[in-house]
């Protein structure tokens, strides 16, 4: 397949680009311009604007799908940067139909006693986890075909094991009822995984130990 990611250096982002690339896809990485990857069969690396919906549309007429792995920076004005990059990815739709995998935050997903995750998410990214579950419910009233991908809690660099388990909107919890947490690695791989066979259509699933 050919994907168009954006937010290809990031943490997240990147380490979808590896596995993509390693299942033998054709990747256009797209950058802010900050930061230069390194030669990779497959890829080729552009800059682009995720809030120009007519750059993304023309980068994305000729590819099979759409993977957003961009977040919010953690500031005061993250919330606006959620909502204004995901009008974007909704217009570029309804321009070229293509379908739009997200990487999403735990932040949009309930905990099993019905409990609303944003609240219980630290003051210090509220504004970030915010804009993210905002994203989410602009995504839904859209008749688009979308998919969002949220980890289980935490999600931070680590191994790919290749074993996880998903869930729908409801977080999977640890053994203590708590987030539950996955790595990066395991993201991209659940991320490729409904690329190649897509189960969740218009809706949000999270991934996690």
């Amino acid at each position: 397949m050919k994907i168009l990611l954006i937010g290809a250096t990031g943490m997240v982002g990147s380490r979808i680009l590896n596995e993509a690339i390693s299942r033998g896809h054709e990747v256009i990485a797209a950058t802010r311009g900050n930061k230069k990857l390194e030669f990779l069969d497959n890829v080729v690396e552009i800059v682009l604007d995720v809030n120009d919906s007519e750059a993304v549309a023309e980068q994305a007429s000729n590819v099979d799908v759409i993977v957003s792995a961009v977040s919010p920076r953690n500031t005061e004005d993250a919330f606006a940067d959620a909502v204004t990059f995901t009008q974007s990815l909704i217009a570029v739709y309804h321009k070229i139909g293509k379908r739009i995998l997200m990487v999403g935050g735990g932040s949009s997903l309930n905990m099993p006693d019905g409990t609303n995750a944003l609240d219980l998410t630290p003051e210090g990214i509220l504004p970030e986890a915010s804009g993210m579950r905002r994203a989410y419910g602009m995504m839904v009233h859209e008749d688009i075909n979308f998919t969002v991908l949220a980890p289980a809690g935490i999600i931070e660099p680590g191994e790919r094991t290749g074993k996880f388990r998903l869930g729908g909107r409801t977080m999977l919890t640890n053994s203590a009822g708590g987030k539950g947490n996955i790595s990066a690695e395991d993201f991209a791989v659940a991320m490729l995984d409904e690329i190649e066979e897509p189960k969740h259509f218009r809706t949000i699933f999270n991934v996690g130990y």
